[in-house]
């Protein structure tokens, strides 16, 4: 199975967009105009990352972030 890696996702004032960031993977982000179409990117930057870490040889992180309002004490 695939992991399932936590995306946040939120506007940007400063760059009039929506981001999705993916924490668990270091500078894993994507950008779009709408809600949809950022988090389209960060699906695809997701597997673009991964691919790029296995064929590098590079630890791939477990699926870990989880917001504090989930998190357990």
């Amino acid at each position: 199975m695939e992991p399932r890696y936590h995306i946040n996702l939120f506007w940007s004032q400063p760059d009039q967009s929506w981001v999705a960031d993916v924490p668990d993977l270091k500078s894993c982000a994507a950008f779009g105009d709408t809600p949809e179409e950022a988090l389209a990117e960060a699906r695809i930057a997701i597997e673009g990352w991964i691919e790029t870490a296995v064929a590098n040889n590079m630890v791939v992180p477990e699926a870990r972030y989880r917001p504090a309002i989930y998190a357990v004490a």
